[in-house]
């Protein structure tokens, strides 16, 4: 029995990888998207800078722990990729959002992860203590990876678009979270096991909002305010057969006009009648048939 269970263990270790492997990939359409529109837009950092902590913390468990190897391999990967993806993010986004991201990159990876180290090798006692305390740490912040992707849902929601919420990537944390699961059921590792039952409820979730709003499209401003343009506005129909008649009447205006003005006041250039007729615009609807504008 036991040998079944370490062999089922080996199993859902290795299948953790592959797909967590998947995971890492994910984010690769988006930074393609961010090359090719040299900006990172609605694109977060939180995300990486969150999940490369992450997987350090998990490496510095694996350490302390024996019988985790799999652990160590996914999470060194994760290590390059999340790196690679930080340093394209802060080549590409605007002043405002770099400097966020290096303050949360230091605050976190730096200060937060070497006070963990320290404070749980100089004042922790024992082994058994100090990978209990590492592991509930990794338990926090493993939730915290899943819940990150979450602070895009709001925007989703708000704006009907999953612009910026890719579906690979909410596809492959499922299902991580779910060998994840099995994986530290089986080894009797619940820091490992409990976190992936959140996962897994999250990224159905993201899933749920893509299939709702991958079809929707965004309608401009200004298309939107079109018709108020024209909600009050007059139509003014002309038979095509009085438009001579009607151009004469206003030509007699104009002259009348002028003659007036140039009695109040000495005109300084002559008008030019046609050329001022040729600015007014009228619309001429033949039959007198109603053209809808808005």
């Amino acid at each position: 029995m036991a040998l079944l269970s370490a062999h089922w263990t080996l199993v859902f270790g290795l299948l953790g990888n592959v797909v967590s492997f998947m995971v890492f990939l994910a984010p690769i359409p988006t930074f393609v998207k961010v090359y090719k529109k040299k900006s990172t837009e609605g694109f977060q950092s939180v995300p990486y800078v969150v999940g490369l902590f992450s997987c350090m913390l998990w490496i510095y468990y694996a350490l302390l722990k024996s019988n985790t190897l799999l652990l160590i391999t996914i999470n060194s990967v994760g290590c390059v990729f999340q790196t690679t993806y930080i340093c394209l993010f802060l080549f590409y986004a605007p002043k405002k959002a770099r400097i966020q991201t290096l303050k949360l990159l230091v605050a976190m990876n730096v200060v937060g992860f070497g006070l963990i180290v320290m404070l749980t090798q100089f004042l922790t006692h024992g082994a058994l203590n100090r990978v209990s305390i590492v592991g509930w740490i990794c338990l926090v912040f493993s939730l915290c990876v899943f819940v990150a992707p979450l602070g895009v849902v709001r925007q989703v929601i708000r704006t009907k678009s999953v612009e910026y919420m890719p579906f690979l990537l909410s596809f492959f944390l499922t299902l991580s979270a779910v060998m994840w699961f099995f994986y530290g059921l089986l080894l009797k590792d619940y820091n490992i096991a409990v976190p992936n039952v959140l996962g897994f409820t999250f990224g159905i979730v993201q899933m749920v909002l893509y299939m709702m709003y991958k079809n929707t499209k965004k309608v401009l401003a200004k298309d939107a305010k079109l018709p108020e343009l024209f909600k009050d506005a007059e139509v003014i129909i002309i038979d095509d057969k009085k438009l001579p008649e009607l151009k004469e009447t206003i030509m007699n205006v104009m002259r009348l006009s002028e003659i007036v003005c140039s009695e109040m006041k000495p005109a300084a250039k002559n008008m030019d009648d046609e050329k001022e007729l040729d600015m007014i615009q009228v619309q001429v609807v033949p039959n007198k048939s109603m053209t809808a504008l808005a």
